[in-house]
């Protein structure tokens, strides 16, 4: 197992600036009018596809790096580009993680490739959990799994909200309770394949930012499904059902939640997608601050403006390390004792809305007009605070875990 080190090796450094250069040349110009649109850029993403950067082999690639820092590369690099395309670029890997986090060897070797689709055909793919009434209480999950045994099929009924890619996905991840009285712990996902009947698109919402990334309800109206597309197999869902009615009765070990697991092993991930929309906005801010001359001097001599700079960037590095220690950790199969995973995501997503924020009263007038990209970095970066766990959720989560 690698050791942990703040540098990145040779490879890492190539993936990065091709990473970057495509951020530049092909994400940032286009960031403004897809915004605007609101709409999923699939040009972009077919772009993306035809490099090699949207496909299952290159995330795997980073998944898979033994440093644990391929991912948060990734992300900070795309997401430096533009939050709402790089969310339409990798959004599909949530539910990519989904399964890795749940299904079997065939699962994932049958189910993931479909996720992407070719350069010629791409697609993308959803993992939907969140509802209506239940967002963070993944225990209050009202959305339904009923096996027919006759038929060995899965019969899905419910609705699911904050979906990105919902409706338009090509597989759909569900997380459906099979026995309410468990609670949380009587969760499990499962596979809805393309153009399976009863799934629909439900409300598609118009969002404050990364208005380029998909986001909508996903209806289920009866929606059967194979036996085979319960991620890890019924034989280990009834085992762990088991244990968790043992545990209701006696107490014992933690039972895996299925939505919380894939969480889990994201949370740095989104860290890293925040320490890349913060660190474009201090760049901006800090080219300003070197060329705009006010009272015969540029703004940067002024101890206001180069203070805050000065935090900004102290502030990105922080989050930054935060994240690599957490993905290290998790590469490194060393469990999150105090939480470190959601110690990354929440630091970084807190510091992406500062940042931001501070990018805007750093440009003045011009911060707050859409010329600048500034604006809208700092709409984006408010969904980091509240997706995968808010940010209130995620010291909920530190905390518990100090208190062990």
């Amino acid at each position: 197992m690698a050791e942990f080190t703040f540098e990145l090796n040779d490879d890492q450094k190539e993936v990065r600036d091709w990473l970057h250069g495509f951020a530049a040349d092909v994400m940032r110009p286009a960031a403004a009018e897809w915004d605007e649109r609101e709409e999923t850029p699939w040009p972009i993403i077919q772009e993306a596809a035809k490099l090699g950067i949207y496909s299952l082999d290159f995330y795997a690639q980073q998944f898979f790096d033994p440093t644990g820092l391929g991912v948060p590369m990734t992300m900070e690099e795309l997401f430096w580009g533009d939050a709402g395309i790089a969310l339409s670029i990798v959004g599909t890997g949530l539910a990519a993680v989904g399964v890795l986090a749940n299904g079997t060897e065939e699962q994932i070797g049958t189910w993931v490739p479909q996720m992407y689709g070719d350069a010629n055909d791409v697609k993308v793919a959803a993992f939907c959990s969140s509802e209506p009434d239940a967002g963070s209480d993944v225990a209050s999950m009202r959305t339904r799994a009923v096996y027919d045994e006759a038929k060995d099929e899965w019969v899905l009924n419910g609705t699911k909200t904050w979906a990105t890619n919902g409706g338009i996905a090509n597989v759909h991840v569900v997380v459906a309770v099979v026995d309410p009285e468990l609670g949380s712990k009587g969760h499990a996902s499962f596979i809805v394949p393309p153009d399976t009947p009863g799934l629909s698109q439900g409300q598609k919402f118009q969002k404050h930012g990364i208005r380029a990334s998909h986001t909508a309800e996903v209806v289920l109206e009866d929606v059967r499904v194979p036996g085979s597309c319960l991620l890890g197999g019924k034989d280990k869902l009834d085992e762990r059902l088991a244990r968790a009615r043992e545990k209701a009765k006696t107490g014992g070990e933690r039972v895996k939640n299925a939505a919380m697991a894939t969480f889990e092993a994201s949370r740095p991930a989104v860290g890293a997608m925040a320490v890349g929309t913060a660190r474009a906005a201090y760049e901006v801010a800090l080219d300003y601050a070197k060329t705009r001359v006010q009272f015969g001097r540029p703004i940067i001599e002024n101890q206001g403006v180069a203070f805050q700079l000065a935090d900004m960037a102290t502030q990105i590095d922080a989050a930054r390390l935060l994240v690599w220690r957490a993905s290290w950790m998790a590469t490194a199969g060393k469990p999150f004792t105090k939480a470190e995973g959601s110690m990354s995501k929440l630091y970084a997503s807190e510091v992406a809305k500062t940042v931001t924020g501070q990018a805007i009263q750093i440009l003045g007038g011009n911060g707050y007009t859409r010329e600048y990209p500034v604006e809208r970095m700092h709409r984006d970066a408010a969904i980091y605070t509240i997706f995968e766990g808010t940010s209130e959720i995620q010291r909920m989560v530190i905390g518990r875990a100090l208190g062990k």
